[in-house]
């Protein structure tokens, strides 16, 4: 693993850790996992994904109620499954879901974030976000 990598991870592992209790449903108890190649990193906390990546374009499956975070910028993310929760930083990310049922929370700038089911509490504090239930 490049030494970029590998320091990327270690930074989604430590971020993952502190954002672990974000509110998934699900009843998974797994231990942590990461895993990073060239569609960003992905850390499982819990019940929460944590992804991170820039310039990517790839499928996240948050089963049936995990959470999700989602940093980055200028990804294009297509997310499977129901997200219980969902927050969203970063920027410039195009992210489609097929269901968020309690809440998401958007705090970056320029992103674009759809979902076809679901009726989530929505807190947009960033700017220039564009959020459509369709």
């Amino acid at each position: 693993m490049p030494y970029t990598q590998l320091i990327v991870g270690a930074a989604a592992v430590a971020t993952a850790l502190t954002l672990a209790a974000c509110g998934s449903e699900s009843s998974d108890t797994s231990a942590p996992s990461a895993t990073a190649g060239s569609s960003g990193v992905n850390v499982e906390v819990g019940n929460t994904i944590n992804y991170m990546s820039v310039g990517t374009t790839t499928d996240i499956d948050c089963a049936d109620g995990k959470s999700l975070t989602v940093g980055g910028t200028n990804n294009t993310l297509t997310v499977k499954g129901t997200c219980a929760n969902v927050n969203i930083g970063g920027s410039d990310n195009k992210i489609t879901f097929e269901r968020i049922d309690k809440g998401l929370t958007i705090v970056g700038l320029n992103n674009t974030v759809t979902y076809r089911d679901g009726d989530p509490k929505v807190n947009n504090t960033g700017s220039n976000n564009k959020v459509n239930k369709g």
